[in-house]
């Protein structure tokens, strides 16, 4: 420190907090700063030899003043721009610019929308972006880092680039905002990096970016800088069309599907080749994909999420995400995704305790976590936690053209006692068990998501009674376009997996769907979670013999195309695999492909790509499904028959009747009413012997009788097949 004066060092009990990275402001002690004979210029360079300041064409030897730091003293008093021409003792010299030279990359404006949880851009300024400046002396070109922990005592970024060590760059605390923020010239794309991370205890914890837009596969931790996308979409015709498209009243026929068990071994990429394909060829207009944001535990299915900013890099990066989106929209695809901001994994590098106190999480464990699944649950009432999640949605929609968001586990999240003992849940003010900031969150981020992209959906997985899931958010509503109809799901499959003599006994469990049908705007799901966690699969379920079971099946479908409501299946329902899905093996593709009793499966794929044809072809199955004017009853009492008989009707008034026969015995010249006089088209009989069924002579065309039945003026006998179900079209 020979010459160096006194006034120029950093005071003792400074730097003892910048070495031990728990310091706010290390930019006031680096850099350039004015003093009362000039300026001086502060670095500190691990391990270097030597360290010149070059400006413009000045260079001056910097003074090693110890630990790391150098210091040179100049005589003007202005700013001047420079750089650091730095030797260790191997290599050739290199030439870099200052990271403690830069202002702020956030401004009050940002901070601001941050602390009022109203920015909704969020992605744009906190985690790591790429940024260019140019100065007098060129571009420099770095990366800006950001991230929320107001309660730390000092944040600093590592990686491999800094030998891990959080004393080279520690980052500055703005304001009271808690955000803290540093840019590095020099680090670019596919740089890895985590934020070390000092609590106020002084211990460190290298956390992951919460806003990291890339990562590494699983069981990598780390963050990855991601370049700003070079994607090119080629979906503008579908992006410009899907605002003047009202999805609730148009058709909707879902295929859910698990990434990495479509097959084992697919990725974006060859999910663009091969499912992409599939979907047209099976008649689906959707595709609902488990999540892809990043999970540490594949056996979660993606619903234990770490970087919600991230998409799994399991399967990719997120350019192969856009591609996959892009080739889905081009054969006129809608993607959705499942969307989790309702609880997150406590894994200590993540987002649980981010900061060294509860800062995602409630800090009350009453509120804070979800035993059950061992998770933390969000602060929905924290501005910047929701902040955190509403720009998470929009960044989705956004960033990889989403056209929906299904959101899972809505119920946990409204009802304060979900799955929790006496003494293990907080009531609310009002003493009552309704999680009104939650409330809160759902209806902004529901709001915000149909503002900003009009024609989006928003789906919701709630069990539960909660008033107006779909009604809008001005006529108090959490303001859903969707809602799961779970009660649907569980009487039917209840009543399908009966035996057909017991069925008459419990024909208001398959009725009973209709007294509440446009109560909400619905999804008829069969899930994932119908076919795990020993529940067994569809085919299962069916009672008797093969093929009584590929019958019952078939029926089951049948019945729910033409159940007002949107359809959803999971992957491998569509043919009736015969196994549990395993989300370590790909779906039973054996069950179409070959082997003892493929024909049944590959009829019940056959019919659900005709019945997707036809759904998609007639207004009537989906144009008024949500108001009581597109269905009218025919035949709803007959239990001692286990018959119903109902008519969809079209904004176009044109009538599909559909009849149901889910008694194990046919019923030769049963007499039904028609709604309408003239010919009518049998355009679905699953009963057909394309499809595996019995093949009965059914006519293609019956014509009604003016013979007043079931309180209509015409009426046909027809034949009903055992466990069929057949769909008239008015000619």
């Amino acid at each position: 420190m020979t010459g160096i004066d006194p006034s120029l060092l950093i005071p003792e009990h400074d730097k003892e907090r910048l070495l031990a990275c728990t310091h706010h402001a290390p930019h006031d002690f680096y850099g350039w700063h004015p003093t009362a004979s000039g300026s001086v210029v502060r670095t500190r360079m691990l391990g270097a030899r030597r360290v010149e300041l070059l400006i413009h064409n000045t260079h001056v030897d910097m003074v090693d003043a110890g630990d790391d730091i150098w210091v040179a003293a100049l005589d003007d008093e202005h700013a001047p721009d420079y750089r650091l021409r730095v030797t260790y003792p191997e290599g050739e010299p290199v030439l870099v610019a200052d990271p403690y030279h830069f202002l702020p990359t956030l401004g009050q404006l940002d901070l601001h929308l941050i602390g009022e949880g109203r920015h909704e851009r969020l992605w744009e300024v906190l985690g790591a972006n790429v940024r260019t400046y140019t100065t007098t002396l060129g571009e420099v070109s770095g990366t800006s880092f950001a991230v929320w922990a107001p309660n730390a005592r000092g944040v600093a970024v590592v990686g491999e680039f800094c030998t891990w060590n959080p004393s080279q760059y520690p980052m500055r605390a703005l304001g009271s905002s808690g955000v803290w923020e540093i840019f590095i010239p020099g680090i670019g794309p596919g740089t890895t990096y985590k934020f070390a991370v000092h609590n106020a205890d002084g211990e460190r914890v290298d956390k992951a970016d919460p806003l990291a837009k890339q990562t590494l596969a699983p069981p990598e931790t780390v963050s990855v800088v991601a370049d700003a996308s070079a994607y090119e979409w080629g979906d503008g015709e579908w992006m410009s069309a899907r605002p003047g498209i009202d999805p609730t009243n148009a058709p909707m026929s879902v295929y859910e599907c698990h990434i990495g068990s479509w097959k084992q071994g697919a990725n974006y990429r060859t999910l663009t080749e091969e499912l992409v394909p599939y979907l047209v060829d099976n008649g689906f207009t959707h595709v609902e994909f488990l999540p892809v944001a990043e999970h540490p535990f594949g056996g979660s299915w993606g619903y234990q999420v770490s970087g919600y900013y991230a998409p799994t890099a399991r399967w990719g990066t997120p350019d192969d995400f856009r591609a996959l989106v892009d080739a889905l929209h081009a054969h006129g695809i809608g993607v959705i995704v499942d969307w989790v901001p309702a609880h997150f994994p406590k894994d200590a590098w993540a987002l649980a305790r981010f900061d060294g106190t509860a800062l995602y999480e409630h800090p009350d464990w009453r509120r804070g976590e979800q035993k059950e699944w061992g998770t933390y649950v969000f602060d929905f009432g924290r501005n910047e936690v929701r902040n955190f999640l509403v720009a998470n949605a929009l960044y989705w929609c956004e960033e990889f053209h989403l056209d929906g968001l299904r959101v899972d586990a809505v119920a946990s999240m409204l009802y304060l006692d979900y799955s929790r003992q006496p003494g293990e849940w907080l009531p609310n003010q009002q003493g009552g068990r309704e999680n009104w900031d939650a409330v809160q969150f759902l209806q902004e981020m529901n709001a915000t998501v149909h503002r900003t992209h009009p024609g989006v959906l928003t789906i919701a997985e709630e069990s539960t009674a909660w008033p107006g899931v779909t009604a809008q958010t001005s006529s108090d509503g959490l303001g859903f376009s969707l809602k799961w109809n779970m009660g649907w799901m569980n009487d039917t499959l209840e009543y399908f997996s009966l035996d057909p003599v017991h069925r008459s006994h419990h024909h208001n469990e398959i009725t009973f769907s209709l007294v509440y049908a446009f109560s909400e705007r619905y999804v008829l799901p069969f899930s994932h979670d119908e076919v795990v966690h020993g529940k067994g699969s569809l085919w299962g379920r069916m009672p008797g013999d093969d093929w009584n079971k590929a019958a019952g099946l078939r029926a089951l479908f049948g019945y729910m195309y033409s159940h007002p409501g949107k359809q959803l299946m999971f992957m491998g329902c569509e043919w009736g695999q015969t196994t549990e899905w395993d989300e370590a093996h790909s779906i039973n593709w054996d069950n179409v492909s070959g082997g003892w009793g493929h024909e049944y499966h590959r009829g019940i794929q056959r019919l659900v790509r005709d019945l997707n044809l036809v759904y998609r072809d007639t207004p009537a199955l989906f144009s008024q499904d949500n108001t009581p004017m597109g269905f009218q009853w025919v035949k709803g009492d007959d239990a001692n028959h286990n018959v119903l008989a109902y008519v969809r009707w079209g904004v176009d008034a044109a009538p599909l009747l559909a009849v149901v026969n889910l008694s194990g015995t046919s019923h030769a010249g049963y007499r039904l009413g028609f709604p309408e006089p003239g010919s009518w088209e049998l355009v679905i009989n699953t009963d057909d012997s394309i499809y595996g069924g019995a093949g009965n002579d059914i006519p293609r065309h019956v014509h009604t009788e003016p013979t007043p039945w079931d309180n209509l003026d015409q009426s046909v006998a027809l034949h009903l097949p055992a466990l069929s179900v057949q769909y008239y079209r008015l000619v």
